[in-house]
């Protein structure tokens, strides 16, 4: 459904190895790299996620009620994602578990990037 999405940033330099740390896990590498720019998306895909200073040249800021989400492939690769992104420099949301209260198989961590973007990488799967 969604072509892309962008999330605002201060620092994209910091950025950079920040969501490194939090994509790998989840099979997504960096397609494009530009001074105030990063693209990722699955390997052999297109970039679909975007961190970048924002064209308009004002200071990035958190969007009241945004959450980015991203899907994992399992239940492990969440838990490792989500380790990843707080031992690079990431803010806890909501450990890794089971949230039953969305549907019976909704296995998600949330956290904050390092400019406090909310995200969530969330399975779906069965175990």
């Amino acid at each position: 459904m969604f072509s892309h999405v962008t999330i605002g940033s201060n620092d994209v330099g910091r950025a950079k190895a920040f969501y490194d740390a939090l994509l790998q896990p989840l099979g997504l590498v960096r397609h494009m790299d530009y001074p105030n720019a990063v693209g990722y998306g699955p390997a052999g895909g297109r970039p679909q996620l975007w961190v970048l200073s924002p064209l308009d040249k004002n200071a990035a800021s958190v969007g009241n009620g945004i959450t980015i989400g991203l899907e994992a492939p399992d239940r492990g690769a969440v838990d490792a994602a989500h380790k990843a992104a707080l031992t690079a420099g990431g803010t806890d949301e909501g450990a890794p578990g089971l949230r039953a209260h969305y549907h019976p198989n909704y296995y998600g961590g949330y956290l904050r990037d390092l400019d406090g973007n909310k995200i969530c990488v969330v399975c779906h799967r069965k175990p």
